[in-house]
């Protein structure tokens, strides 16, 4: 198989990463959508000066950042918003993590909130769909793969650890 069938065959795994929290799935949740610019990472960006990274609670929604210049780029687009259970976006990034339009090639980002007893939540994050990202699927894949979403949801989960939630 050469590089083009493999990179866009519906075999391209998806990337899964999680983190248990230490308060009930509707707090995970709401603090997942509402506070992201709390925990995002300073290194994933769009935007030259991010301001904040805004869900819009809804499906059809935008998930994006604005910049303090007041400009905004998509990340992608509200599927799923079931709270406090399961956030499905698309991710429009392209080969080299950039912007990209519409949703044609955009793969999805799955987030579940799954209650693990009481007052403790297991979040997943799985990237999935990967091969619409066409000939960069293997590329994108490998650099999700590392410790970057496990890296996200820790921020995540220190954050609402650390007293600073207010969602």
């Amino acid at each position: 198989m050469d590089a083009s069938q493999s990179a866009t065959s519906t075999t391209v795994p998806p990337v899964r990463k999680s983190v248990d929290v230490s308060v009930p799935a509707d707090r995970a949740f709401a603090h997942f959508t509402r506070r992201p610019t709390d925990w995002w990472p300073e290194s994933h960006v769009l935007v030259a000066r991010r301001e904040r990274v805004i869900f819009e609670p809804r499906v059809g929604g935008r998930w994006y950042e604005r910049s303090t210049d007041g400009s905004e780029l998509d990340w992608g687009r509200v599927l799923a918003w079931d709270p406090p259970r399961r956030l499905v976006l698309t991710w429009r990034i392209d080969g080299a993590f950039r912007p990209i339009d519409g949703d044609e090639r955009a793969s999805r980002v799955e987030v579940t909130f799954t209650p693990r007893g009481p007052g403790s939540t297991r979040v997943e994050l799985a990237h999935v769909e990967l091969a619409r990202h066409g000939e960069a699927a293997g590329r994108i894949r490998a650099a999700i793969d590392g410790p970057s979403p496990g890296e996200t949801l820790a921020r995540f989960a220190a954050t609402l650890t650390s007293g600073e939630d207010h969602a």
